[in-house]
Formats: structure tokens, sequence, C-alpha cells
């Protein structure tokens, strides 16, 4: 048995859950908020119950983590640092260079660095979280894992935008994709549920939160997905805009007199379910407004869901078929409107919703099916579990090698 830690650092933030694996189960999970501040919130939860929760002046990722130690060790989840047997981090862009979780080296270190200018903001502030567990614990092994590896898998016909084919080869300009390891995750448990071999499935994953995307999965890989060069591209999701024509942009720019970085701070920021119902990004928000007859409630809520339609036809087309679809993430977990609003309208596809199983609370946490008896194609809710992901492959490198 190893105690694992899932880490996930922000710029200003850093979660974390403590597993004992392989049984899989949380021995402790917590947050720290406004790193930097006089005022960080700090809250941190045993699986005894035991609850730390405190706001405090935390200067920095370093002093961050060394509290999160402390604190394991004075709530007994650990008796010293040795214990914990490895970290695995979560880095948001790996780039074409990565194509699966990767123990960390001095190399592999400073390469997530200068991927940075792929993710600026994320992928600086997951190698500041690397480095200050690996001060703090120096004896834990150390391993990396990638919201884009898992996408890798994609044929170039899939990852390519038909733009001069150099600005790929000189400037990697592709379709990267992101949420890879809770689609990964979700496609494993989906095939575990239905007793068959993921290799030969074709699923598509829709991971439904306030970022959204899709991914199209063909004998255990994905082969498409929704989000692109940047996490912008693809559905309406809570404050981006999804797919829009590029030449918005310089009009934007020309009508209201902002430069092209602040139209993306726009399309990132205050489009999506929030541009449009002018109202909230947060889905419960926009469903409740939309029930009350809000008009551009109504609206936002139906292009969000034509958006997630209409790529599960093309990913169906794109596959030859669909043996299950799948509902994850906050939304996709949650929302009985969504996957009943998206399923209908797919019956000729012989894809058919079960009423009574969608709306039902039994079972819920836990993988279920909502099909109807009737229904050609699985369509399951799966819960997703990144951190339980990040922990397996941390397990999984660290018997290899």
């Amino acid at each position: 048995m190893h105690k694992i830690m899932a880490v996930n650092a922000g710029s200003s933030s850093l979660k974390f859950q403590l597993f004992e694996m392989p049984s899989e189960d949380v021995l402790a999970k917590g947050l720290i908020e406004r790193i930097g501040m006089k005022d960080a919130v700090i809250s941190i939860k045993t699986h005894t119950g035991k609850k730390h929760e405190e706001v405090s002046h935390i200067a920095d990722h370093d002093q961050a983590v060394k509290m999160i130690l402390e604190f394991l060790i004075s709530l007994e989840v650990v008796k010293n640092l040795k214990e914990i047997y490895g970290t695995g981090h979560r880095i948001v862009h790996g780039g074409e260079q990565f194509t699966g979780a990767t123990i960390v080296t001095p190399k592999v270190l400073a390469k997530i660095e200068q991927l940075a200018e792929f993710a600026p903001l994320h992928n600086k502030a997951n190698a500041t979280g690397i480095r200050a567990f690996q001060e703090a614990i120096p004896t834990a092994k150390t391993v990396a894992v990638f919201d884009t590896a898992f996408h890798q898998t994609m044929p170039p016909a899939s990852f390519l935008y038909s733009i001069p084919y150099r600005y790929y080869q000189e400037h990697k300009i592709r379709k990267y994709g992101f949420h890879g390891t809770s689609h990964k995750y979700v496609s494993r448990e989906a095939a575990k549920f239905m007793n068959r071999d993921l290799k030969d499935l074709r699923i598509i994953s829709c991971h439904l939160g306030n970022g959204a995307s899709l991914c199209a999965i063909k004998d255990g890989k994905s082969i498409d997905t929704t989000m692109g060069f940047t996490p912008l591209e693809g559905l309406t999701m809570g404050t981006r805009t999804g797919n829009i024509d590029p030449a918005v942009v310089p009009y934007i720019m020309e009508k209201e007199n902002m430069s092209a970085a602040e139209v993306i701070d726009v399309f990132n920021k205050k489009s999506g379910l929030l541009g449009i119902s002018e109202l909230s990004s947060d889905l419960r928000d926009v469903t409740s407004a939309a029930q009350e007859g809000n008009y551009q409630s109504g609206l936002a809520l139906s292009i969000f869901i034509k958006r997630v339609r209409e790529t599960i036809g093309a990913y169906a087309v794109e596959m030859g078929g669909v043996d299950a679809i799948i509902f994850t993430a906050g939304v996709g977990e949650n929302s009985v409107i969504v996957r009943e609003q998206v399923i209908d309208g797919l019956q000729f596809m012989d894809i058919k919703v079960d009423k009574n199983l969608n709306e039902s609370n039994e079972n819920r946490g836990s993988t279920r099916s909502i099909s109807s008896f009737n229904s050609k194609v699985e369509i399951l809710v799966v819960p997703t579990d990144e951190e339980v992901e990040i922990a397996r492959d941390v397990l999984s490198l660290s018997n290899q090698g």
C-alpha cells in the first residue's frame, strides 16, 4: 500500500487529494485559495472526519505546501513525510512532447515551463507546485499528468487547422484538446460498467461543466475532441464562446476600439452562457430562469444543448457508429434537463433515454445507465475523478521503474 498525492496547483491556489493506493481510498483532501494574499483560505478534511479551516497570510506555494504537509501530520493522516510515496501533478499543456504521464526530471520540468507559451497562467503555476513538493518531500516520486496527453492519438486530419501548413511546422499551431484525464477516466469506467473491452468500444464522452468538451474515443484512444489550440474552441461554455468565425475578432476591435487581447478576454470571460443570458455563467441559474420564461436564458440553454447534440452526431459519423455516450462533470452529472434535451432528437439513431432513470436519484454518485430498454446505444452518467486517475498514473509509473 502506498500513499500518493494528486495535486492541482493554480496561480493562486493549490488543491490536493491524498490516496491510499491501490485501494484508491481518499485519506485527506483540501484546498488553499488566495495564495500570496493576507487572507488566504485553508480547508482540509480527513477520511476520519477531522477538519482544519483557517484564514492566514500565505506568501507563496512553498509555504502553502509546507502548511498542508504540517496539517496532515497534525491531523494524524501521516506520521512523517516519508510515508508519502509519490505526488502526481496536473499539468494543463504537454504540447506534442508528452503523450502520457511522465516521471519528472529536470529536463521534463524545463520543458513544462517552455510549454507555458501555450498556457502561460497554468503551466508556470503547475511547475511551481512541482518544485514546492519536490523541496518539501525529496523522497517522493514526482509524476506529471498532462491534460493534453490523452488526445495525442488524434490523427492529423483531426488536429490540423486549414491554415498554411508551415504554421504547424514552425509554430506548432494545431488542436491539442483538454480534459484528457477526465475523458480517459470515464471511458475506462464505462467499459468496466458495460463489462466490455475498451478497445472494442466507440464512446462519446461529454465532459460538461463551466468548461466543456466532447471526445470521440475509439479502440480506447482519442480520435477527436472539441477543445483546440486553447480551451476556447469547441462548445458554448459558461463564459467561453466556443467556435466562432475568426473574422469577428478584427470586426469587434474596430467597432469597440479594443485590442485583440481585450477581445479574446471577452471571448474567454464574458461570453458563452453568461454572454447570451446576461444573467449567469452557472447553468443552474440559466436553466431556472429559462423555466420561468426568461427569453435570453432559454436561448443560451438551447444553444448550449444544440452544440453538444450536433457534435455527438458528427462524432458518431466519424467513428462509424457509437456504442456508448457518457455524461460527466458538474453539468453532465447533475442536469436532468441537459441530458434529456441533448438526447432528444437523436432517436433516429436509436439513442433513447429512460425518463425515470434520468430523473432518479438512486445510485447518484456512481456510474449508472439512463438508457431506455430499446436504446441501441448505452447512455451513462459517470462521475469523473481526475484525481484518482492521476494517482493511478503515479502508481503505474512507479511500478514500471
